[in-house]
């Protein structure tokens, strides 16, 4: 029997597989451009894709919030169970490759009447059986099941591509909204800082107005300056609010309190670099996106091959072995030894069209896997086109806007000065004023958006999974 059933799986993974009906996997060609626009690409000197984000963070305190991220959010739980899922899925289509091979034992009691000459009477007997089998194996001459198994393996290599995606997308977003966050809290306190100063300037326009030096009108405008900084303290304190709230959804629970407190303001987070953009088609490589678009372009080529192989006859195997005895004791002797053997052939004849609609949609699918390989490929350049072009034009408004800090500064102190003196109302001072808070919000702006653009590059080069 063990010879029996070590020849029938011999033969069977002999006879199988033997044709692949599949295309040929070939990487569609990049629809970019071979190189990124080098005037907004200075050379770099770290490779993204080789730095985990622990070692491209710096800030004690975003490195906390990511982590408790990566440990709690429920999005990035979902994507990880379902890697489970495909994997399973893999294996149970998988295993339609191999015989499935059964052990089967049966006893059985029978009582049948006999007309005698004396009457009915009765016979009773024993029937035992047991043995091993294989239930309806197909053998794949044509490479069906070896496709639709290539296929569950592709979906699950995709899959798993997808969480990584997830992964690094979660740990921008958790970084731009820690980022956003710390230039509300400094928006807020410069804020606050402007609010204390148009008091003063509001006490001091009250005393020359009880003097009879000023007019109220003066009076009047400082007071719509101190308006005008409180309404602005107002809405960033709702914007923190918010913010706060949603890192707290990203990181999956109450933001921990026992993190250490943040060495760095807004323009002052360090990050190694500057980083390596390297070719577009380095991307394929280190862009989870792109792989799981690959391969899901992959399964779909698996499943034209098991489409075409549905238009040929499909050989299956039925067969069995063991031991059949009327009676227990005699069972496993040489003369109770039994078996079954017989192939079945099931060949295609009119279907009404189903197997040209399969493969039809088969073919279909993998053209609109290789149109969403191609937009991958296109989104993936253009962020990190996107990233290096920040790089540079948003470090030149910095530097504008620091220079327009410290102009629209001296503007306000010769406004001020000119006022107490007597030269000039107070409609200088208003504007000086408006115009030196506003460029110290641009400025906070400006520099966040610089060192969100360091991180959306870090991402889009494939860096930060660990």
């Amino acid at each position: 029997m063990k010879r029996y059933i070590g020849l029938l799986m011999a033969t069977s993974a002999t006879l199988s597989g033997c044709v692949n009906m599949a295309p040929d996997h070939v990487r569609p060609e990049l629809s970019t451009a071979a190189t990124f626009d080098s005037s907004s690409r200075p050379d770099g000197t770290v490779t993204a894709a080789q730095l985990s984000w622990r070692e491209y963070f710096n800030d004690p305190q975003l490195k906390a919030y990511l982590a408790e991220a990566i440990e709690n959010n429920r999005d990035l739980m979902a994507a990880t169970a379902r890697i489970a899922q495909a994997q399973a899925q893999y294996r149970i289509q998988d295993s339609q490759r191999l015989p499935n091979i059964i052990a089967s034992g049966n006893v059985s009691r029978n009582r049948t009447p006999i007309n005698g000459t004396d009457g009915v009477t009765t016979a009773s007997s024993d029937r035992y059986d047991v043995g091993v089998g294989v239930s309806s194996y197909e053998l794949d001459f044509w490479g069906r099941v070896a496709n639709l198994s290539e296929a569950a393996r592709a979906e699950y290599l995709a899959t798993v591509a997808a969480q990584r995606a997830f992964y690094l997308s979660l740990i921008a977003d958790v970084a731009s909204t820690y980022l956003e966050l710390e230039e509300t809290q400094e928006q807020i306190e410069l804020s606050q800082a402007t609010a204390e100063t148009r008091r003063e300037g509001l006490r001091i326009a009250k005393v020359r107005l009880d003097a009879g030096v000023t007019s109220a009108l003066d009076y009047q405008q400082a007071q719509v300056l101190l308006t005008q900084a409180e309404q602005a303290l107002a809405g960033q304190k709702l914007t923190l609010a918010q913010t706060q709230n949603r890192l707290t959804v990203l990181v999956g629970g109450e933001l921990p309190t026992n993190v250490p407190e943040s060495e760095y303001t807004v323009g002052e987070q360090i990050f190694p670099g500057p980083l390596d953009a390297g070719l577009p088609s380095d991307l394929l490589l280190s862009r989870p996106d792109i792989i799981a678009a690959e391969e899901r372009l992959r399964a779909a080529r698996a499943n034209i091959g098991a489409a075409r192989a549905a238009f040929f006859p499909s050989i299956s195997l039925i067969g069995s072995a063991g031991f059949a005895s009327d009676d227990l004791d005699g069972l496993f002797s040489g003369d109770s030894f039994t078996w079954n053997f017989g192939p079945s052939i099931n060949l295609p004849i009119f279907d009404a069209g189903a197997r040209s609609a399969q493969l039809k949609l088969s073919k279909a699918r993998e053209a609109e896997a290789i149109a969403n390989y191609d937009k991958t490929v296109q989104t993936a350049f253009r962020e990190v086109s996107d990233a290096l072009a920040g790089r540079r034009w948003i470090g030149e408004q910095v530097e504008t806007a620091r220079r327009e800090v410290e102009a629209q500064g001296r503007i306000a102190r010769i406004a001020n000065l000119r006022y107490r003196e007597g030269v000039s109302n107070y409609l200088e001072v208003l504007d000086a004023e408006r115009n030196l808070f506003s460029s110290q919000q641009r400025l906070l702006q400006v520099l966040r958006l610089r060192d969100q653009n360091n991180v959306s590059l870090f991402v889009a080069l494939g860096g930060g999974f660990e």
